[in-house]
Formats: structure tokens, sequence, C-alpha cells
């Protein structure tokens, strides 16, 4: 056995090691928070740490020393996030509507790092992405009891934004109104159209008259401003705690199970590489068919018989042209893939308009 200076000696030596590895190591994690950024992905995607975690298990022979470097790689990638996080610092997102309203909700969510910017509707926020005011926008894109949101589906056939990312938000609707107000008093509630059609069952129940609002946010903001007793706003829980409004009445939606689904767009489009597994993906397709028997069908067949699963097909008038349409398809699979882009080539010989719209991790959704 050597003596203690000789082990710190070699301490020393393996540490140098080390820092060279480590600073390498920090040099690509900066570049992959460039690409989040530039594509508005998560800083922290739980399902690549756990596969790191099992190859970390894997590469260490002495089995009493494993957990110890198993700590060690979740520290380092702890200072990878800190370091991509801080890449993120004035990074800009719009979204719809005020604080406290769903969109904002799911945005800071989405992106606890970033500014965080209003605007009055769908199509501004869209179109600031568009023009590179903000790197991305926030927007619904649809609610499993309302539906799709038609507003933004047609944003992202005629626009320039891609679909990179998507999550589920679940939604809770509160009752809410002025100090004094209970559900006797109140006689008309104010809130979105959706968040409305969300709540109807309980709004017949009481036989309030509805009004409807840009968003559940300013809808409560409204209702604060006016001091109405009669007059309540629907919004979250969180809207309430913000505008100081008194909350008269829980969960107040029809079903329990009321989620909507949020868009992160992009000026970026975010492709998976050719050799991710399907079943990790999805991709998002919108198209026009020609006027014809057989037309709609044919191009559903292609996508199937590439083995592409699809879970969303909806159909939207196009403007200008009386009764002609055109879908959105959203399926999984990658569409990076050989048998993806095939699919593209047979469908674009059939379609008279195709866009590919969105692509993203399903694990991330």
């Amino acid at each position: 056995m050597g003596n203690l200076d000789q082990y710190r000696e070699e301490i020393n030596r393996i540490d140098n090691e080390l820092a060279k590895l480590f600073e390498e190591r920090m040099h690509v994690s900066k570049a992959i928070g460039e690409y989040k950024k530039e594509h508005g992905l998560p800083v922290k995607d739980t399902a690549r740490e756990n596969a790191v975690i099992g190859m970390s298990k894997k590469r260490i022979e002495d089995e009493e020393i494993e957990p110890y470097y198993v700590d060690f790689q979740k520290s380092v990638m702890n200072i990878s996030c800190a370091l991509q996080s801080k890449l993120l610092d004035g990074m800009k997102v719009g979204y719809s509507g005020v604080p406290g309203a769903y969109a904002y909700i799911a945005a800071k969510r989405l992106f606890p790092e970033a500014e965080l910017i209003s605007y009055t509707n769908f199509e501004p926020a869209f179109r600031a992405a568009e023009k590179g005011e903000i790197d991305f926008a926030v927007l619904p894109m649809e609610n499993n009891y309302a539906g799709e949101v038609g507003a933004v589906m047609d944003l992202m056939f005629s626009g320039n934004l891609y679909v990179n990312r998507v999550m589920n938000l679940d939604i809770e609707h509160y009752l809410m109104g002025v100090s004094g107000a209970s559900a006797k008093t109140v006689k008309t509630v104010v809130s979105h159209p959706q968040a409305l059609a969300q709540c109807d069952e309980y709004i017949k129940k009481h036989k309030y008259k509805t009004l409807e609002y840009s968003n559940t946010a300013r809808a409560a903001e409204y209702v604060k401003e006016l001091n109405d007793k009669s007059v309540a706003a629907i919004a979250s829980e969180e809207t309430a705690e913000l505008f100081g409004l008194k909350v008269i009445d829980r969960r107040v939606h029809t079903t329990r199970n009321n989620s909507s689904r949020f868009g992160v767009f992009s000026r970026v489009q975010n492709l998976p590489t050719p050799e991710m597994r399907d079943d990790s993906c999805s991709f998002i397709l919108m198209f026009t068919v020609p006027n014809e028997a057989g037309a709609l069908a044919m191009t559903l067949d292609i996508i199937g018989s590439h083995g592409f699963n699809m879970r969303n097909l909806k159909s939207r008038p196009l403007k200008g042209l009386l009764w002609n349409y055109y879908f959105y398809v959203e399926a999984e699979g990658n569409i990076a893939s050989e048998e993806g882009q095939d699919m593209l080539r047979e469908i674009s010989a059939v379609c008279g308009q195709l866009k590919l719209a969105g692509s993203y991790s399903n694990e991330l959704s």
C-alpha cells in the first residue's frame, strides 16, 4: 500500500481527468440546451434521465460502488439542467388571455423559466411567433369535452408555425364571485364559450343566464370590476386567488375527466431522428383532397398502409370555398423514418395541399 500523499496525488490526477471530461460534457449540454430553446423542448426529460441512469448501472462492475455512481450521475444531470435553464432566461412565450387563464397556467408549466406575454386572442399570439417577436406561442388545440379549437386549427393550416410539443392540462372549473355572492344570489355566469359548454349541466340546473367572454381569466377580471353579487365567473382556482374572488362552488364542470391539450407553436420544425421508436413519436398532417368520391379514403389508406395508427381525424371548412374542406390527422409513429418519408411522398401525389404541421415526442405530451 502507498502512503497518504501518494493516494492524494492519484486523486489529483483523476480529478484533472474528470475536470476535462466534465467541461466537455457541459459544452455538449449547452448545445443541447440551445437546441431545446430553439425547438421549445423542456429542460427536464424524465424518460431520457431514466435511460441514462439505467446505462450508468451497467457501467460499474463494483456492486458496492454502483449506487454512489448513480448518485454522481444524477448530480451531473442536475447541473446540466441548471446550465440549460440559464440559457432559457430571456425566452419569450406568448399565450392567449391574462394571468390566471388556462393558457397562462399551461405556458407557465411548459416554460417555468420564460417571460410570459399576454395576447388578446389566439391569432395575435400566433402572428407574434411568426414574426419572431416571441420565441413560442402556447395555444389550446382541443378539449376532450367541447372538442377542437377551430380558430387555432385554421391558424395551423394557413400559418407558418409548427407544433413541437403537446401537453395535457387537467381543467377544473370553479364558480367565483365578489364578497357576499352565493349560488343563490348569482343570476348570470360569465366565461369563455368552451368553459360554459363544459359546465352546461351545472348552469342549466341553477337556471343561470350566460355571457360569453374572450377567456376565463378576463371573465373573472370583469366580475371583479363589476362588483355585482348577481354575476359570477367560471375559471380556475388560481384565477380566483389572483383576482381576490370568492370561490362559490368547486368543480362545476359536467365531466370529471376534463382536460385540454395545448400545443407549443414554433417557427422551427422539430423532427425526430429516423432511428427513434415509432411508439415514442407522433405527428400532425393537414391536407386537402379533390372533391370527388374516394379521394379522402385513398389518402387515409396510404397512411394506414405504412403502419401509422391514426388517433384523430377532423375536417374544417376552407375559407372562401363553399363546401370544401381541409383535413387534420394526428397519428402515432416516426414521420422521419423511411416509412414516414415514403408515406409523405405517396400522399403528396393525392393531396392538393399537404402540410406536416407538427411532430412531437409522446413522452413529453
